[in-house]
C-alpha cells in the first residue's frame, strides 16, 4: 500500500512538473535569471525593469541599462507609472505612480527558448502625458504571438528641453527621453526576447494615438534601424512641419522653442537652475504643466529631421506598415460655438486660406459648427499626416503599405460619434477585444471583430494581413480603390474625404515654407 502511495505521489509530482514546465516561467536575460506568473494558461512577466530609475540626477537623462541583479527577479507585480494627471479611467489597478517607472511586460505562449515566435510590441497613447503599459493580449497570445508592452517617460519628466540640458548632454540635446525610453525598450526586447521564446527578426511595433506617433516616430529613427520588422500606427503620425509652436497642426517643435518651453517652466517653478528643478517634486513638475507644453522635438539626434521631408529622401527604416484612422476622429476633442464665432476663428487661423476651409467644411447653425470643426480636426490632426505616409512610402520605399478607413458606429466606444460614425479609439475594441461603456456589439460588428483581429495578427506573424477566407486587403496604391474601409463589414476603396486631403496637402506644403499660419489644436 505504502508503495502505491508513493508511486502516485512521484506520479503527481511528475505531472505536475511536467504541466509547470508547459509554460516557460523561468529564464536567463542579460541582468540576470527572471521569473514570471502563469495567467490564463501563459507565462506573464510583470514588470521587468529595462533601464535604472530615472531619479536624482537620472532624471532629464538618456535611459542607464538596467544594472545586472542577484537571485532571480520576480516579475509578478506591475511597475509604477509615470507621474501624470490623475485619470479616474486609468486608476492602475495595482500600480503606484512614480518616476520609477521604466519597465516592460512580455507575456509568451512559448514552451521553450527555441520557439522562435513572432512579438508584438505595443506603444500606449495618452498624448504624451498620460497613459500606462499594464495589460496583457490573450487574443494575441492564444495564437502563437509573444505580446509585450513598454512604459515610457511622459509629460514634463518624458519632454522638457532646456539649454542647460542640452549643455550637459554632450549632443547639444535635450527632451525626448520618453521617445529615448522607448528606444532603449524597443533595444532590451530586441536582445532578449530569445529569451522568451520570441524571435528577434519578427517584432512588429503598434500604437493608437500618441502611441502611433510614436510609432511613427521610431519608423524614421536611425537609432531603432533593424530593430523591427513590421509597425502599425492607428490613428496617429509625424509628418506635419515642424515649428515654433505647438498651437496647431505641428506634431513637433524645434528644438529652440522646445528649449524655451523648459525655461518657461523653470520659471513657473520659481527654480534658480536645473540643480534645483532636478530636487522639484515629481507631482509638483505634472502640476505646474501646461497641457500642451512638452511635446517630442526635433534633436537631430533620435528624431533627426521633418519626418515628411525624411521620407520624400527615402531616409526612414523600410518595414511593411498598417496604418489608418477613423470618421469621425475629432469628435471628442470639439465643440459647438457659434456660427460667427467659427467664421471668425477660421479667418483668424488661416487667413488667405479660410473661404476654402468655409467651403470645405461650412457650417450654418451651432450644431454644425459643432461637426464641422470635429471634422477640421479629423483631417487636419490623423488622417492628412496618414495619407501622406502612405503616399511618400508607396512612393519612395519598398515596404507596402496597408491603410485602412474605421466607419463602424458601436456601442462598445469610449466616446459614441454624434453623426454615426467612429470616434477616437473606436476601433481598438474590433483589434484587441475591448470593452467600453455597454460592450455590446451586433452581429455584423462581431464578425467585424473577428476579421480586424485576424488582420493585425496576421500581419504580426507574417508582415502581411491577408489570409485564408478574408477580404483580400490590397497595399496602398496613389489614386486608387485600395483603402479598406471598415464599416458594416470590410471592402476596399478610395482614399475618403479626398478634396480634404488635397486641400491640407497644398496648405502644409506652404507651412513648410514658412509662411502659412497654424491651424487647430493638436491634441492626441
Amino acid at each position: 500500500m505504502k508503495l502505491k502511495r508513493h508511486l502516485l505521489t512521484a506520479a503527481l509530482t511528475l505531472f505536475c512538473l511536467s504541466a509547470a514546465n508547459a509554460q516557460l516561467l523561468r529564464t536567463t536575460v542579460e541582468q540576470g535569471e527572471i521569473e514570471g506568473v502563469e495567467h490564463e494558461g501563459f507565462a506573464l512577466y510583470k514588470g521587468i525593469p529595462y533601464a535604472e530609475a530615472p531619479v536624482g540626477n537620472l532624471r532629464w537623462k538618456a535611459p542607464v541599462s538596467k544594472k545586472p541583479w542577484k537571485g532571480v527577479f520576480k516579475a509578478d507585480k506591475w511597475g509604477d507609472r509615470p507621474p501624470q494627471p490623475i485619470d479616474p479611467n486609468q486608476n492602475g489597478g495595482e500600480q503606484g505612480m512614480s518616476e520609477d517607472c521604466l519597465y516592460l511586460s512580455v507575456e509568451t505562449p512559448a514552451k521553450s527558448k527555441n520557439d522562435k515566435l513572432p512579438v508584438f510590441v505595443m506603444i500606449h497613447g495618452g498624448a504624451f502625458l498620460t497613459g500606462s503599459y499594464s495589460g496583457t493580449q490573450e487574443s494575441f497570445v492564444k495564437e502563437g504571438i509573444i505580446y509585450c508592452s513598454i512604459e515610457y517617460r511622459l509629460g514634463a519628466l518624458g519632454f522638457m528641453a532646456h539649454p542647460e540640458l542640452s549643455k550637459e548632454s554632450g549632443k547639444n540635446i535635450s527632451g525626448n527621453y520618453g521617445i529615448l525610453d522607448q528606444v532603449m525598450a524597443l533595444k532590451w526586447i530586441h536582445d532578449n526576447i530569445a529569451a522568451f521564446g520570441g524571435d528577434p527578426d519578427k517584432i512588429t511595433i503598434a500604437g493608437e494615438s500618441a502611441g502611433g506617433i510614436s510609432v511613427s516616430i521610431l519608423c524614421a529613427s536611425p537609432l531603432v534601424k533593424g530593430l523591427f520588422r513590421g509597425a502599425i500606427s492607428e490613428s496617429g503620425s509625424s509628418f506635419w512641419p515642424v515649428g515654433e509652436s505647438r498651437n496647431g497642426n505641428t506634431a513637433m517643435l524645434t528644438s529652440k522653442a522646445a528649449e524655451a518651453g523648459g525655461l518657461l517652466l523653470q520659471k513657473r517653478l520659481k527654480a534658480k537652475n536645473l540643480k534645483q528643478l532636478r530636487k522639484v517634486p515629481a507631482m509638483d513638475i505634472v502640476k505646474n504643466t501646461a497641457f500642451e507644453s512638452f511635446w517630442p522635438n526635433v534633436d537631430g539626434y533620435s528624431i533627426t529631421d521633418d519626418q515628411y521631408k525624411l521620407y520624400e529622401k527615402g531616409s526612414y527604416n523600410d518595414v511593411n506598415v498598417i496604418i489608418g484612422t477613423n470618421s469621425d476622429e475629432g469628435s471628442m476633442f470639439s465643440r459647438p460655438v457659434s456660427v460667427s464665432d467659427y467664421e471668425r476663428r477660421i479667418h483668424e487661423i488661416y487667413g488667405s486660406w479660410a473661404d476654402q476651409v468655409l467651403s470645405l467644411y461650412p457650417a450654418k447653425t451651432e450644431e454644425e459648427t459643432y461637426f464641422a470643426q470635429s471634422d477640421i480636426f479629423r483631417d487636419g490632426s490623423f488622417a492628412w499626416g496618414t495619407y501622406a505616409w502612405a503616399n511618400l512610402q508607396s512612393k519612395t520605399g519598398k515596404g507596402k503599405v496597408y491603410m485602412y478607413y474605421f466607419d463602424q458606429d458601436s456601442e462598445n466606444t469610449i466616446v459614441k460619434s454624434r453623426k454615426g460614425g467612429a470616434s477616437h479609439v473606436a476601433e481598438m475594441p474590433f483589434i484587441y477585444g475591448y470593452k467600453f461603456g455597454s460592450g455590446k456589439m451586433t452581429e455584423t460588428e462581431q464578425h467585424m471583430e473577428q476579421i480586424m483581429s485576424r488582420y493585425w495578427i496576421n500581419f504580426t506573424k507574417t508582415g502581411n494581413p491577408n489570409g485564408d477566407s478574408l477580404p483580400f486587403w490590397t497595399s496602398y496604391q496613389e489614386g486608387k480603390p485600395t483603402v479598406m474601409i471598415m464599416k458594416e463589414g470590410l471592402h476596399l476603396g478610395p482614399v475618403q474625404n479626398q478634396k480634404q486631403m488635397d486641400f491640407f496637402e497644398k496648405f502644409f506644403k506652404e507651412k513648410r515654407k514658412g509662411s502659412s499660419q497654424i491651424l487647430v489644436h493638436l491634441c492626441i
